[in-house]
């Protein structure tokens, strides 16, 4: 018999301090490369070791002095107190009164993998009495829907009123509230640049996670933005990574004009070969999420990253002085950054008009 997926560290203890604040982060992983992930504790920090396809969990506890009763936080994506994501959430925690090191540790496990074991991970987590779990992902996100734990979307469920994730926008009710986009009105946008981008383009391929139901959606929202614009769809839907084999070879036998990826865990840890596939064939692709770009992707448009954990820190903080997230509304974001790569356009051949790169809220040179 394998061994539980699910590890579970020491927890540290506390008597003297009026509250105590856990945080953990669960990794969903496969196929990546080892990463670091630091469990710190006022006492020592420990580290575990784990493999990649992520999606990740914060779990956040509070230790009342009075009577010792836990209460809780949690997110998705490999992020520990280093990471960009995990800093800007600290940093934000740390400005509503919940400091690293004094008040808040991390606590880390693992599914190796399987995105079945969410459910197990998500229903430990209400065992423990998690007080609130920042998440990414709509399959993070369900998971925790089912087990009833107090959960806050950082970004990346898709659209939570059409999953049934939420009743609506501004009275989710239930457990989760948090941050999402518009996908139809940034998928109308994503095509139309990429028309600025790629004046000629006839012919999109569009990458998505087939098993995921917010990104279907997502995908779904794109196609439609496409054929209103004129433009032609090469649906590319994965399930595993093994599969992007196949959408390298639908492309080599029709090569697309552009290729527009939709973002998930799956995605996301494949996204290298996807920009080697498209850099080498010199490919224009546009991405959701700037991370992408700096990674080495030609051109992202959607969602800042910072503005939505930082606002998913401000929704959690609420959660902790006693709002319940069904009675919060979900917030959407307010900046929207166009970032291109002008060293990727370069060194591939691309050329992008000075009009379209007079648009660019960054180009990274």
């Amino acid at each position: 018999m394998t061994q539980d997926p699910m590890r579970t560290f020491s927890e540290p203890t506390c008597r003297a301090a009026q509250f105590w604040l856990k945080c953990a982060i669960l990794y969903v992983q496969e196929n990546d490369p080892i990463r670091r992930v630091a469990y710190a504790t006022p006492q020592s920090t420990s580290v575990a070791r784990k493999r990649g396809r992520c999606h990740s969990l914060f779990g956040c506890r509070r230790y009342t002095s009075e009577d010792g009763s836990p209460r809780t936080l949690s997110p998705t994506l490999p992020l520990d107190e280093k990471s960009l994501g995990g800093m800007i959430l600290l940093k934000t925690l740390q400005r509503r009164g919940f400091t690293l090191g004094k008040n808040l540790t991390f606590e880390a496990r693992a599914t190796n993998g399987q995105v079945a074991k969410l459910g197990e991970a998500a229903r430990d987590m209400k065992a423990e009495q998690v007080d609130a779990v920042v998440v990414i992902g709509f399959p993070t996100v369900l998971a925790c829907k089912v087990a009833n734990v107090p959960t806050v979307v950082a970004f990346g469920c898709g659209d939570p009123v059409a999953t049934h994730l939420i009743d609506s926008l501004a009275r989710p009710g239930g457990v989760v509230t948090g941050i999402s986009d518009d996908a139809a009105a940034l998928s109308t946008k994503r095509l139309a640049l990429i028309k600025q981008a790629v004046p000629n383009v006839r012919r999109v391929a569009m990458l998505w996670n087939r098993d995921d139901l917010g990104m279907t959606m997502r995908y779904e929202s794109s196609s439609a933005a496409a054929q209103s614009l004129g433009v032609a769809v090469q649906p590319l839907g994965v399930r595993e990574p093994n599969d992007f084999n196949g959408v390298f070879e639908a492309m080599d036998s029709e090569r697309p004009d552009a290729i527009l990826m939709v973002a998930d865990s799956l995605t996301g840890l494949n996204r290298k070969r996807v920009f080697d596939y498209a850099n080498a064939h010199s490919i224009p692709a546009m991405y959701e999420y700037d991370f992408f770009v700096r990674d080495g992707g030609l051109m992202s448009y959607g969602a800042d990253i910072k503005e939505s954990f930082e606002r998913a820190a401000d929704l959690t903080a609420r959660i902790f002085g006693g709002a319940k997230p069904g009675d919060l509304p979900f917030e959407e974001p307010t900046h929207y950054p166009l970032v291109v790569n002008l060293k990727v356009a370069k060194s591939t051949g691309i050329s992008l008009p000075n009009d379209f790169l007079a648009l660019a809220d960054e180009v990274i040179e």
